[in-house]
């Protein structure tokens, strides 16, 4: 049977909570392409220092990717952190950003680097940044403000209008043809303006996704975000992804898991919601499932549910009336 190509465009610890579940689907042959956007912590400092892309989100997809939790996967996480009242350079760096660092330095490619620690780890598809050049990423409010950098966007706490890059930002090949060949292409699960805005806006990806013939599933976020998606309902992440290029959406798929109290009362505190559903019907389908677990009082997104859910999709007749004819 002929393995279906699913990719997964996103970034932050949510899409590596995606591909932590998908990487054991059999049946699948997994892509993710992800952001590199990010400027802020170890990742923020490096690029400045090495004018190199951000790679924060590309270890976190890789360790997720990794074929087992080694220990050098754990080593790829590690933080170096002050252990004394003398201030460290290394302090706040993540080992996997200094080795990426360091291949990149040695190999003179990007690319190259991500090539070899993947290797290294065994991933289990192919991990692919959305473009490789060093990236700025800005965002305008409803107000007409303007913030510069995506570590930024989230502090102001107003109502983003849209994002967008200043200078003209080209994909990278292997992106491209993955977009291409691909028989599902996932949206998430992760901050909206952030982490997958970021990849859509990029206007050779967004083209690539309106010309495939994939079927297109956004696995919506379960909260909303304090400075990006303050009070959206379900509906209106939906709309953000198709105002920014006419993104198309096929399937959302909705976490409708019951949410304890007292977890909804922590997060009140800090002005985020559970994302609703406010409308009956939808020009997509919409896919209410459980998606959920509770750790320490946090709402997170459960990797085995996640596989379950997409391995629903891959069997469901439902799909059939999406797919293009053979």
């Amino acid at each position: 049977m002929k393995k279906q190509r699913v990719v997964v465009v996103g970034g932050g610890t949510g899409q590596a909570t995606m591909l932590r579940g998908l990487k054991n689907i059999d049946e699948i042959e997994l892509t993710a392409i992800v952001t590199v956007a990010d400027d802020g912590g170890s990742t923020g400092r490096l690029r400045r220092s090495f004018n190199i892309p951000a790679m924060g989100d590309l270890r976190n997809v890789m360790i997720a990717m990794a074929e087992s939790e080694s220990l050098l996967a754990d080593l790829m996480s590690y933080r170096f952190e002050n252990t004394n009242e003398i201030s460290s350079e290394l302090s706040g760096h993540n080992l996997g950003n200094l080795i990426l660092t360091a291949l990149t330095q040695t190999s003179g490619s990007f690319m190259e680097a991500l090539t070899k620690v993947s290797n290294v780890l065994n991933i289990k598809g192919d991990i692919l940044p959305s473009t490789s050049q060093v990236i700025t990423l800005f965002a305008e409010m409803e107000d007409g403000t303007i913030v510069r950098g995506e570590s930024n966007i989230p502090k102001l706490r107003n109502r983003i209008r849209n994002v967008f890059y200043e200078e003209e930002v080209r994909a990278t090949r292997q992106a491209l043809e993955a977009i291409a060949n691909a028989d599902y292409i996932l949206y998430g699960i992760g901050s909206l303006y952030t982490s997958i805005l970021p990849n859509l806006i990029i206007k050779e990806i967004g083209e690539a996704i309106r010309n495939s013939k994939a079927i297109k599933i956004y696995f919506c976020n379960a909260m909303t975000q304090p400075g990006e998606t303050a009070g959206y309902c379900m509906e209106e992440h939906v709309q953000a992804i198709f105002d920014h290029g006419d993104n198309p959406v096929d399937i959302v798929v909705f976490a409708d898991d019951s949410i304890p109290t007292e977890v909804l009362d922590r997060y009140e505190d800090t002005d985020a919601q559970r994302v609703t559903m406010r409308d009956g019907e939808h020009p997509y389908i919409v896919v209410s499932t459980d998606m959920l677990r509770f750790d320490g009082g946090l709402v997170r997104h459960d990797s085995g549910k996640i596989k379950q859910v997409m391995e629903y999709l891959l069997r469901s007749e439902a799909m059939s009336c999406l797919l293009p004819p053979m």
